[in-house]
């Protein structure tokens, strides 16, 4: 799946996925949105994709902590988790 939004995908949700877990370590831990490395413009159009779409928008989980805010389709946030249950769709 094209997280981009254009017609060049600059991630896959596959890679997103490899990029939380990277941070997290396993499935269902929260991390900070700014720990995956991305710029902002390329966070914030990813999860707006991510939590327009019910089939994936499910799998993730979207917190507002302490840290760095980023406008995930409007609302602030700056944490989230995945479920495993995600594998299912990659």
């Amino acid at each position: 799946m094209d997280l981009s939004g254009s017609p060049n995908p600059k991630m896959t949700l596959t890679e997103l996925v490899k990029k939380y877990l990277a941070v997290a370590g396993d499935y269902g831990k929260s991390v900070a949105i700014s720990s995956l490395g991305l710029s902002r413009e390329e966070a914030e159009q990813a999860f707006d994709i991510l939590d327009e779409d019910y089939h994936i928008s499910r799998f993730f989980h979207f917190r507002k902590e302490s840290g760095e805010i980023y406008q995930i389709n409007g609302f602030p946030q700056t944490h989230f988790s995945i479920d495993s249950g995600v594998q299912t769709i990659l």
